[in-house]
């Protein structure tokens, strides 16, 4: 089992109440925020009903750990730091995101810590046919399998 980045692209106006109640118990609020979840069968069925909304795919270690650094907040709006993790969770962020990745930590287990990340729009934009179509057609929408990465880089 991986972890699995999924970001919303497209607004929610306009949307029913069914999709826009999905994205919140997926923890995406606002456009170009992403969240980090398990691939179970429920958030699966979750993403395969706002697949007209979102982006998803296999999030890697190094991705997360700059996603961790460079867009981690605490409420408050305060950036998360070595020495919070460090204070927090008892553990140096390297070993946090190891342990995160191999499903024995979880982000609640660092108090105070934002469950989602907020990023910006990406660099030179998203694919040619734009934010309405699928990803294998061209677009921004659906599952990207690896590419995922390479889209949060160009967010962060």
């Amino acid at each position: 089992m991986k972890r699995i980045a999924v970001i919303l692209v497209r607004g929610v106006i306009g949307a029913n109440k069914e999709v826009k109640d999905t994205l919140r118990m997926l923890r995406l609020y606002k456009k170009n925020c992403c969240s980090v979840i398990p691939s179970t069968q429920s958030y699966v069925g979750m993403l395969d009903f706002v697949k007209d909304y979102v982006t998803w795919g296999e999030i890697d270690k190094e991705i997360f750990k700059l996603l961790l650094k460079e867009r981690g907040k605490i409420y408050g709006n305060k950036r998360v730091t070595e020495v919070y993790i460090k204070e927090k969770a008892n553990t140096t962020s390297d070993n946090f995101v190891e342990d995160f990745m191999s499903f024995k930590k979880n982000l609640k287990d660092i108090p105070g810590l934002k469950p989602f990340f907020r990023l910006k729009p990406p660099t030179k934009g998203f694919e040619q046919g734009g934010i309405k179509k699928q990803y294998s057609l061209g677009g921004a929408l659906g599952y990207r399998k690896e590419a995922i990465n390479d889209l949060i880089k160009r967010m962060i």
